[in-house]
């Protein structure tokens, strides 16, 4: 699969973080909106990055869980 289609499907499954692929090949992901104090608190991120599409959306599943969210729309089975 492309690096272009990687793209759009996380951006749709998470919608609020603006995905990328830096020229170096490193998969980014920079939340909408600021943190709150409580989700600072419990080790969320502005920022994240993977080696690959399936890391970066590891990495979005661990910030979910650590800021007590689910976005609503999931490709694939859901994580145990």
């Amino acid at each position: 699969m492309s690096f272009d289609r990687h793209l759009a499907e996380i951006a749709r499954e998470y919608p609020q973080w603006t995905i990328w692929r830096s020229d170096a090949g490193r998969w980014w992901a920079t939340r909408h909106h600021p943190l709150s104090a409580a989700q600072r608190d419990a080790g969320c991120a502005m920022t994240i990055d993977a080696d690959d599409p399936d890391g970066l959306r590891d990495r979005l599943r661990d910030q979910e869980r650590r800021a007590g969210e689910r976005h609503t729309w999931r490709a694939g089975p859901a994580p145990p």
